[in-house]
């Protein structure tokens, strides 16, 4: 089970006279980052929506707004009318004393400071309720299209480490091939630069074991293996947060893969290489966007 780190989820319910409506939005980013937007008389309780919305959502680049609308039009703004009038009526004198064209001046006022007052209201316990109460619908939608999203990348995951084995299966005949031609390689040079005669065959066929001892690329496949198992394994445990540890297992792979290709000594082995690299960044991609 693998959670994405895009998710999205909005809810919205009554109470008393308003409506009250929570949007949880989250993208990828390897830091934590969260912002949370509320009404101006939820200030005190958004540490408690901050702490609310890490447990939930763990990691990412994370977003809350919390709206509350009265249904019957008497929202928590008013307008402070003594000092509408008061802009007004200085605007409209100097406007006419610089002959200025007033314009749309009604739209210009409200804008200024503090025409638009916010009333001083405090948020009641059965409203706190309320907002969690949504809050908690938003955050299981959120969970929902994370855990869809994640079912989709959990696929694919899986299908390009089974690619990535599938490679290392196809290296054996080559492997073989490339002994024997580096064997016949190293005769060859001997045969034509020096003469056969005066060379200690058994040392010859030491230094040709080491040598070819160091092209093996036996224990890289074997590590290698265990790296995709682990990965598979990892994919298959419980739990939500897995994003950290697949990467460093990818990065483990990513190593093998490097210095089999390294040590190839041969135009097939590097190609099978070069195919697991773009296998693994494609995994790499997934796992980044993942919880």
């Amino acid at each position: 089970m693998l959670f994405s780190m895009t998710g999205y989820g909005r809810a919205t319910r009554p109470y008393a006279n308003k409506a009250i409506t929570v949007e949880l939005k989250s993208l990828n980013s390897k830091f934590t980052d969260v912002r949370v937007r509320t009404p101006q008389y939820f200030k005190e309780k958004e540490t408690e929506l901050r702490r609310l919305l890490l447990e939930g959502a763990e990691r990412g680049k994370l977003e809350l707004s919390v709206e509350v609308k009265s249904i019957e039009g008497d929202g928590e703004y008013g307008l402070n009318q003594p000092l509408f009038r008061r802009y007004h009526r200085e605007l409209t004198s100097l406007a006419e004393e610089l002959r200025i064209p007033q314009g749309d001046m009604l739209q210009a006022i409200l804008r200024l400071p503090n025409v638009v007052a916010t009333e001083a209201v405090e948020i009641s316990e059965e409203e706190w309720n309320a907002v969690l109460a949504t809050f908690q619908e938003a955050m299981e939608k959120f969970d929902h299209f994370r855990l869809s999203e994640g079912a989709a990348m959990e696929a694919d995951l899986r299908l390009r480490i089974a690619n990535i084995m599938q490679l290392m299966g196809e290296l054996a005949p080559y492997e073989e091939e490339r002994m024997l031609r580096t064997r016949e390689k190293l005769n060859k040079s001997l045969d034509e630069h020096l003469l056969r005669e005066r060379v200690d065959e058994s040392r010859l066929e030491q230094e040709l074991l080491f040598y070819l001892e160091k092209m093996d690329i036996t224990e890289e496949k074997v590590r290698l293996e265990q790296h995709c198992k682990y990965f598979l394994e990892e994919l298959d445990t419980r739990g939500r947060s897995k994003g950290r540890k697949l990467s460093f297992i990818s990065q483990e792979i990513g190593r093998e893969i490097n210095t089999l290709g390294s040590k190839a000594y041969s135009s097939d082995i590097q190609k099978i290489a070069v195919n697991m690299k773009d296998e693994l960044e494609k995994i790499k991609e997934q796992v980044a966007n993942s919880v």
